[in-house]
């Protein structure tokens, strides 16, 4: 199962929350297929909502802190426990054994970022 996590701040557009996803779907796709749903922290649920409907996917809210990411920003780490809201959510929400596929890419202007995790074989 593929799982598209999504960090974004408060007042992102939503053409910013799409322009991410877009381009981490379109690395995902090439290297093996859809996602299954887009994830993110629980109180931004709300804003993917529209996104999710559009894409046809779930979204689901998933705790990230003391998840293990990829990449790491030292001002998400200090505001939610963990080096990358969007890798995070991606392997929050794929469940264990999931890993990142395609890493955590910024969208234009900062606003909003995208990431893929994956289980794969056995542990899906």
């Amino acid at each position: 199962m593929r799982v598209a996590g999504i960090g974004y701040r408060e007042g992102a557009a939503p053409e910013a929350l799409a322009a991410a996803l877009r381009e981490v779907l379109a690395r995902a796709e090439a290297a093996g297929g859809p996602v299954a749903a887009l994830a993110t922290l629980p109180g931004k649920v709300a804003g993917l909502r529209a996104l999710g409907q559009a894409r046809g996917l779930p979204v689901l809210g998933v705790a990230v802190a003391g998840v293990p990411t990829p990449t790491r920003s030292p001002r998400i780490e200090a505001l939610h426990g963990t080096g990358s809201v969007a890798e995070a959510a991606a392997l929050a929400a794929a469940g264990p054994g999931a890993r990142i596929t395609v890493a955590r890419m910024i969208a234009p202007g900062g606003m909003a970022t995208c990431a893929i995790a994956e289980v794969r074989g056995e542990d899906a």
